[in-house]
């Protein structure tokens, strides 16, 4: 094994224990057990992510980028607007039965937790967070609507209403607060904020 090659699986056997560790202890995670669970010393931490708050930022890049590459996949270049925010939120909507689920919501309100007891690590998680955004923005930015294309500041704002949207039903559907939001209930709320959103200038 290569220098580089033995580098990349320290970091994904990091990622891996950090995602299992954070998920069950948020802020209170020791990187000492993070180390153990990889089979590497806490330097290790250290010299790939420089810090505990380092670890979780690229933890959280390292979660969210397939998800962002697969809506590439699941949203096709030749849907309008509202037709690639109907699959958009079917697949999302989707996401709430694998099998990842429950990890998932875990690690969410952990991160928050986190957030909320380091702002320093806060304004990283926002920063990494809005820099994975950017994916569907662009995913939005130019798609025919209402006899024009949508614009990369309408864009923006469907995302950030989009993704609060869905948080928030995601974490109903987890729970079991929201029985009846199906894939249809997902689509019809979406096709309607986009309605409204992507009205703005």
């Amino acid at each position: 094994m290569t220098r580089a090659e033995a580098r990349e699986r320290n970091r994904r056997a990091l990622l891996d224990a950090a995602f299992q560790v954070v998920s069950r202890d948020g802020y209170r995670a020791r990187l000492e057990e993070i180390a153990e669970r990889a089979d590497v010393t806490t330097g290790a931490i250290y010299s790939l992510f420089g810090s505990k708050n380092g670890l979780v930022v690229a933890l959280v890049a390292d979660y969210l980028r397939p998800y962002y590459e697969e809506l590439e996949q699941q949203v096709p270049a030749g849907l309008d607007l509202l037709d690639a925010v109907d699959a958009f939120a079917r697949h999302y909507r989707r996401s709430c039965d694998g099998p990842d689920a429950l990890p998932r919501l875990s690690l969410q309100i952990t991160l928050l937790d986190m957030a909320l007891h380091d702002p320093d690590l806060g304004a990283r998680l926002a920063t990494s967070v809005r820099s994975q955004e950017d994916h569907l923005i662009a995913l939005f930015t130019g798609r025919s609507y209402d006899g024009g294309a949508v614009t990369a500041h309408q864009a923006q704002r469907l995302a950030t209403a989009l993704r609060a949207l869905f948080v928030g039903l995601t974490q109903g559907v987890t729970l079991g607060l929201a029985p009846d939001a199906d894939e249809q209930y997902f689509a019809d709320i979406a096709r309607a904020l986009a309605s409204d959103v992507s009205r703005g200038t």
